[in-house]
């Protein structure tokens, strides 16, 4: 749980932060990364780490074997201790608030940076902790386009590719499409501004038909960039007076993907069948396809990236004093 990461924070040491790192590291090639190995990248002596190494394994910050040999790898909250301390020392955020929400494949907190000048308010953001693969590596393979065709396959990529893709995506789309303004990325969290309103599942809108007009209009923009959202619906749409935002994008896919059309019809079905069952408002799918396709490519966001599969970046690692939250 993020929460216990956060009580153990400020007791970890410069060197842990070198063990993790070096887990980190060493799992990119192998599912436990032997001991000498991780040694090799903390540059400590043996007996300090075998001591920190039982000190994190008992606080569930990494699981060790001794089959067939000893070996250790780190669990998701010794992930999210490597991501707080690099956001810690780039003075992204210095405060975590409450979570918002946790789903199969993500958790949202709120996180806060101090104002430069002590009578302005903290600026608010969010941050998403990716969790892809935490409950089946098989299913999030055979479910994620951009991890089809790799031979070795671990949480750690899935969940650290995930939030590369959606955070990469969100900068080349913002401003022009509504999106939460991407502030920043480590490894499988990502760093943005709040979306503003309600969740489009759990409100009741006065106005459903201006709002549905919006959320096609953001499709539609989307789609002349050459970008297909693939997982749309009334769960990750943020509505307010002001119009509308579109979260959750690490499963987009280009035009030029082999199930292009597919995804789009399901994305547009998923919005029209949500304001069909609440509003009564009935839109016939295949014209509103056909308005979407109508303005043709605008730009060649869409067309400079790769349609389906996305290339392994290296780690980021951090040796620098740790901070406190």
């Amino acid at each position: 749980m993020i929460d216990d990461v956060l009580k153990l924070f400020p007791e970890l040491k410069k060197n842990d932060f070198r063990i993790l790192a070096g887990i980190e590291l060493g799992m990119k090639d192998r599912e436990w990364v032997p001991l000498p190995e991780i040694r090799r990248y903390a540059e400590i002596p043996i007996d300090k780490l075998a001591y920190r190494l039982d000190w994190m394994r008992r606080r569930k910050l990494v699981v060790g074997t001794l089959d067939p040999y000893e070996g250790y790898r780190l669990y998701f909250e010794g992930y999210d201790a490597l991501a707080l301390h690099t956001y810690v020392r780039r003075k992204t955020f210095d405060g975590i608030g409450v979570e918002i929400g946790v789903g199969k494949e993500s958790v949202v907190m709120e996180v806060m940076k101090k104002p430069e000048l002590a009578i302005a308010d903290p600026e608010v953001y969010i941050l998403k902790l990716h969790r892809e693969g935490r409950t089946s590596f098989r299913q999030v393979r055979r479910t994620r386009e951009h991890l089809a065709g790799k031979e070795h396959f671990s949480w750690i990529y899935a969940a650290r590719l995930a939030a590369e893709r959606e955070y990469d995506i969100m900068k080349k789309i913002y401003p022009d499409i509504s999106v939460p303004r991407p502030v920043d990325q480590n490894r499988h969290t990502i760093v943005m501004e709040r979306a503003r309103g309600s969740e489009l599942s759990k409100t009741l809108l006065l106005e459903p038909e201006w709002h549905l007009d919006e959320i096609l209009t953001q499709i539609r923009k989307v789609y002349q960039k050459g970008i297909i959202h693939s997982d749309l619906s009334e769960y990750n749409i943020f509505v307010s007076d002001e119009g509308v935002q579109i979260i959750d994008w690490p499963q987009y896919v280009t035009i030029r993907h082999p199930h292009a059309d597919e995804l789009l019809r399901r994305d547009v079905s998923n919005v029209l069948a949500h304001f069909a069952r609440k509003y009564g408002i009935e839109r016939d799918l295949d014209e509103t396809i056909a308005e979407i396709r109508s303005g043709g490519l605008t730009e060649t966001v869409g067309t400079d990236l790769p349609a389906d599969t996305e290339e392994e970046g290296e780690e980021e690692t951090d040796d620098e004093p740790v901070g406190e939250i």
